[in-house]
């Protein structure tokens, strides 16, 4: 298994893999939104070159845990990624709720720059998005499911 992380957002798409061992989630960069048939593109290139099996795609949930207009567009995205990826690509959705205020929290520790936090924020979230779902993944794992 090899799993890329996405941070959907309307200016960037954040971008995070898998380690070999499955343990952690590390930042790849970002895609600067340039119209879903570009992103698609992108994201294309990006799951052919790392040979992805699974792709975990952050949902920005409104605070009360419904979908709302973002999460929305979200799903909107994820049908176009579903129609052009590879049918044997598994799909997942994780709640991305707090991701970029946990992301600006770890890189305020690492004492990165305003400038710097700003280029790397978003494959931060997805990396976070992307742990997230490890978790969930191993617990699931452990327990049969």
């Amino acid at each position: 298994m090899k799993a890329l992380g996405l941070d959907v957002g309307q200016k960037t798409i954040g971008l995070a893999v898998t380690d070999d061992a499955h343990i952690a989630a590390h930042p790849i960069g970002t895609i600067a939104r340039a119209g879903t048939a570009t992103d698609v593109s992108a994201i294309q290139t990006v799951v052919s070159e790392r040979d992805i099996t699974d792709l975990v795609v952050g949902m920005p949930f409104e605070l009360s845990g419904k979908v709302g207009h973002r999460a929305r567009r979200v799903q909107q995205f994820m049908e176009v990624l579903r129609e052009r990826l590879p049918s044997s690509l598994k799909f997942h959705e994780q709640d991305e709720r707090f991701s970029t205020a946990e992301a600006t929290r770890v890189l305020l520790d690492a004492d990165l720059s305003r400038a710097r936090r700003k280029e790397v924020i978003d494959a931060q979230a997805a990396a976070l998005i992307l742990t997230g779902w490890l978790a969930r993944w191993h617990a699931q794992a452990k327990s049969g499911i």
